[in-house]
């Protein structure tokens, strides 16, 4: 077989190929087989015609016919593979010679995965919350558990926000009490905004003894009910003075306010650190696609949202539900539905183009052994061997794709290692803080951090790696 390659406009490119009688007569032999098994000859068990009294019988057009079709997609396999192809689209194939007898020609018109090029990719910045409590976040935290070694005390005055009210509840709806809204002694926190939208507006400067009636919707329901509110006691809750004295009776682990000040300013940062990790991924990609100003190819873009729709039917499988009937509850068409993940999938594939960019122009690549550690991973994620998965995506000709997912994640993980984060009044957040020990330099975790869940690119990326696999 002898091929070769055509640049055309517009991320295309021409395919040609030659394929010689000898070498396509191989085709003829194996599709006179397929047809055995579907002729019946007097005097041969099915299957068992030779191919000279098949000929002899039929001819050899069907059999050529049926090599073509077999056949022409192998042999344009073997030259895409040859000339690194990047196809995103079917090919239109045209046979230009050997129709009906020696030597094989055709022609296909491919759509490739365009290069682009990333300018200013180099100098990301995204903006973060900042992963540092302030002075209020953690004396508001102290608060909370001051308060509960707290005191209340009796007060004689009307109540207000941060009172606690001793109160009697009566909830009626046509003369029937309403369930779950009835109760005596109830102490309710006043300002916390429960039971009704107005519930608070209407106890707001009650005094003790006071008996409230009034007209409010429960919340949780649409149809209004008529309260009764007996204001029983106003009481205001007194806060211990924060000294040494409380801290080491009431934390078990402290001896001062600083060392207790400090704990809690850890603790918080740990939060605000898991917060902001959650976010890191959708941020730089968000920043990543705004450089990109190039139209995204639509096969590509189709094939994200159908890969999406796949995803969520399956998850729904999963759970029970049906997707029609969900469509259907929701008022959505499945074409509505399918369009509703264009953005989504528009800003996937421009994540896609630009890592690709990226790995190009950092001089990306990837090595064996990476190859095999991904290979193994997967055998862990699925339970299967790693040399069977290996040999599933060699069988499918699925390596390279498999390898440009992961020279994506390896430019990801270096944009982690040079974007610019800042807080919201611009000051610079350490990055290492913040990719923690989640994204070592050696890059001996690629494909296992967790941050790597939450970015658009890899929605899909091993979707089929079990299937492969079996």
């Amino acid at each position: 077989m002898k091929s070769s390659v055509e640049p055309l406009e517009g991320n295309k490119v021409k395919v040609y190929v030659e394929v010689d009688e000898a070498e396509f007569d191989r085709d003829i032999d194996q599709a006179f087989r397929v047809i055995a098994r579907e002729v019946k000859l007097p005097g041969f068990r099915n299957g068992k015609a030779p191919r000279r009294v098949l000929e002899a019988r039929i001819g050899i057009g069907p059999a050529r016919e049926q090599a073509l079709r077999d056949a022409i997609p192998r042999y344009l396999g073997k030259a895409v593979r040859e000339h690194d192809v990047d196809l995103i689209a079917t090919p239109e194939i045209e046979i230009t010679g050997g129709q009906d007898d020696g030597a094989v020609e055709f022609e296909a018109q491919c759509e490739i995965r365009p290069e682009i090029t990333v300018p200013g990719y180099a100098g990301l910045r995204i903006e973060l919350d900042s992963p540092h409590p302030g002075a209020d976040e953690i004396d508001e935290a102290q608060q909370v558990e001051l308060r509960q070694t707290g005191s209340l005390a009796d007060v004689d005055r009307p109540a207000g926000e941060g009172d606690y009210l001793t109160l009697d509840l009566v909830a009626t709806r046509d003369g029937e009490e309403v369930l779950g809204l009835n109760t005596e002694d109830w102490s309710y926190e006043l300002g916390k905004g429960w039971v009704a939208d107005d519930f608070d507006v209407q106890l707001t400067g009650a005094s003790t003894g006071d008996v409230l009636t009034f007209t409010s919707t429960p919340k949780g329901t649409e149809e209004p009910a008529d309260f009764t509110v007996t204001v029983k006691a106003v009481q205001e809750l007194s806060l211990p003075e924060l000294t040494d004295e409380w801290v080491a009776e009431n934390t078990g682990e402290y001896d001062t306010v600083d060392e207790w000040t400090e704990s809690v300013r850890e603790r918080l940062t740990q939060a605000k650190l898991n917060q902001v990790r959650q976010t890191v991924m959708g941020k730089l990609t968000d920043a990543l696609t705004a450089l990109v100003e190039v139209e995204v190819p639509e096969p590509m873009v189709n094939a994200e949202m159908q890969q999406r729709v796949q995803n969520l039917a399956r998850q729904f499988q999963a759970q029970g539900i049906d997707l029609g009937a969900w469509l259907s509850a929701t008022g959505q068409s499945p074409q509505e539905f399918f369009e509703g993940s264009r953005p989504q999938a528009e800003q996937a594939v421009k994540a896609d183009l630009a890592l690709r960019a990226i790995a190009t122009a950092e001089g990306i690549e990837v090595g064996d052994d990476e190859l095999d550690m991904e290979y193994s991973r997967m055998a862990m994620q699925y339970g299967q061997k790693a040399k069977d998965i290996r040999r599933a995506y060699e069988q499918n000709d699925a390596v390279p794709e498999l390898l440009g997912e992961i020279r994506k994640s390896k430019a990801m993980d270096w944009l982690l290692h040079n974007v610019e984060m800042v807080d919201h009044e611009g000051t610079v957040i350490d990055r290492e803080l913040v990719l923690g020990h989640t994204h070592d330099d050696d890059h001996d975790d690629d494909h296992d951090h967790a941050d790597h869940d939450d970015h658009e690119h890899d929605d899909h990326e091993h979707d089929d790696e079990g299937k492969h696999a079996e």
